[in-house]
């Protein structure tokens, strides 16, 4: 039976609207919307169940394959890092380096570097305290400390594995990880820069916001890691992975020494190093700490996971259902490009509050059209990823899980959160779309 492209259309958008009220309205656990949203769409368009069953499964499978040892291990790297104290060491590090007078800098840098192996709403949970600390010992507004920290914490979570969506967007439209780290850095510092700007326009208009837990003031901890021993596992990830990117093409590549550090460049194998490292920056561990820290990590690591492959069983679903051909037939894909996944991302952004949903659905309704969007090339797969992940910042607000962090955390009120925080989030997504156009413009990558 012949299927008109109105009726992929409607079914497309019945499948997205159900995941949107599913888990915005009714709070179900984003990866039931998206397997409901696999058999409504499967379903409209006249597959036969088994087809169904049979793609999610393989859509499922694959995303796994490519995804579940390095989501696992930045999992636990993250909570490793947040246990020893080497969080806050790296933002007392930053600290002394841009002076107490540019505290909201020091905040906007730490997030952005924290941000690297960590979720934001954890990031922003454990640095908290010194933020708030130093928003009273600096006399800066609260609200300006608060948002620059949140905005550098964001502009790397909605760009960079090992976070969430952008990596399974990564897995879904098969992009390598270290030139989506090295291109996805470039186009979060303008991001993180505007948020950083803006944070500091606007929120010494709102009344500042007044932190009164007595108990919000940094600890000492003199069993910290050092400032070498809290950087060595962020960094030592990322330049493996990156210098994998960057020498693997090159004619040095075949030298035996090259070779070993470009295994070492793999996604799976720098993150197990920088988990190594994260081990040293503690001191007496005993078995039951370690097997908890583990155990917390792999947990963690589930939820994401289960949300990450049902998106990948979405797409194998919708590219069951030839979606790019009807699409690229009937639309002028090829002259919106890199604004068509930056726009999806927008929406569904803003309509159900999950960056890491957004961004995955976007993946899987845009690989079956990549061809037509011109997005053919290696180069056009890594913009795409970060178009998404762009649209996937726009705009954070009250149906977002981390705006309430936010809030709770800084003693902020709605109307500033919404005309700081929120407004920031928009500015830091056309910021980053308009500066992927550019390096594409460019030829950059």
């Amino acid at each position: 039976m012949q299927i008109s492209f109105t009726h992929i259309l409607i079914c497309l958008l019945a499948g997205i609207a159900l995941i949107v009220l599913l888990t915005a309205k009714y709070r179900l656990h984003a990866f039931f919307a998206l397997i409901i949203s696999c058999f409504v769409v499967g379903l409209g368009v006249g597959l036969p169940v088994d087809n169904i069953i049979a793609s999610v499964k393989d859509g499922f499978g694959n995303v796994m394959k490519s995804l579940a040892l390095i989501i696992i291990l930045g999992t636990t790297l993250g909570i490793l890092l947040e246990h020893t104290g080497s969080t806050q060491v790296m933002a007392n590090t930053i600290l002394k380096l841009t002076g107490q007078k540019r505290a909201a800098l020091a905040m906007s840098l730490t997030g952005f570097i924290v941000g690297l192996p960590i979720f934001c709403d954890s990031g922003y949970i454990v640095l908290s305290g010194l933020n708030n600390s130093l928003s009273r010992r600096t006399g800066i507004a609260n609200t300006v400390m608060a948002v620059c920290l949140a905005t550098g914490l964001y502009s790397v979570h909605c760009l960079i594995p090992p976070h969430p969506g952008a990596s399974a967007a990564a897995g879904i439209i098969n992009v390598d990880f270290g030139r989506l780290i090295l291109t996805g850095g470039i186009v979060a510092v303008p991001a993180m820069a505007v948020g950083y700007i803006w944070a500091n326009y606007m929120g010494r208009k709102v009344a500042p916001a007044v932190y009164t837990s007595p108990a919000d003031a940094e600890p000492v901890d003199t069993d910290r890691p050092s400032a070498v021993k809290a950087f060595l596992p962020v960094f030592v990830p990322l330049a493996l992975i990156s210098l994998k990117a960057f020498v693997s093409a090159g004619a040095v590549a075949s030298y035996p020494f090259i070779q070993m550090f470009l295994k070492l460049g793999d996604p799976v194998l720098a993150l197990a190093i920088g988990v190594l490292f994260a081990f040293n920056g503690g001191r007496n561990w005993k078995r039951n700490t370690v097997s908890r820290l583990l155990q917390d990590g792999a947990e963690k690591a589930g939820g994401i996971l289960v949300i990450i492959g049902a998106g990948g069983a979405f797409g194998a679903v919708l590219a069951a259902t030839k979606i790019g051909e009807h699409f690229s037939t009937a639309l002028p894909l090829a002259q919106l490009g890199l604004f068509f996944p930056f726009l999806i991302a927008f929406v569904l952004k803003t309509a159900q509050g999950s960056s890491t949903v957004a961004i995955i659905t976007t993946a899987s309704i845009v690989l079956p059209l990549l061809p037509a969007l011109g997005l053919t090339t290696p180069g056009g797969h890594l913009l795409c990823v970060l178009a998404m992940g762009a649209g996937s910042m726009m705009i954070s607000h009250a149906n977002d899980a981390y705006f309430w962090v936010i809030a709770k955390f800084s003693g902020m009120e709605m109307q500033p959160m919404l005309r700081v925080y929120s407004v920031a989030t928009a500015l830091m997504g056309i910021t980053a779309i308009i500066t992927v156009f550019i390096i594409s413009k460019l030829n950059l990558v």
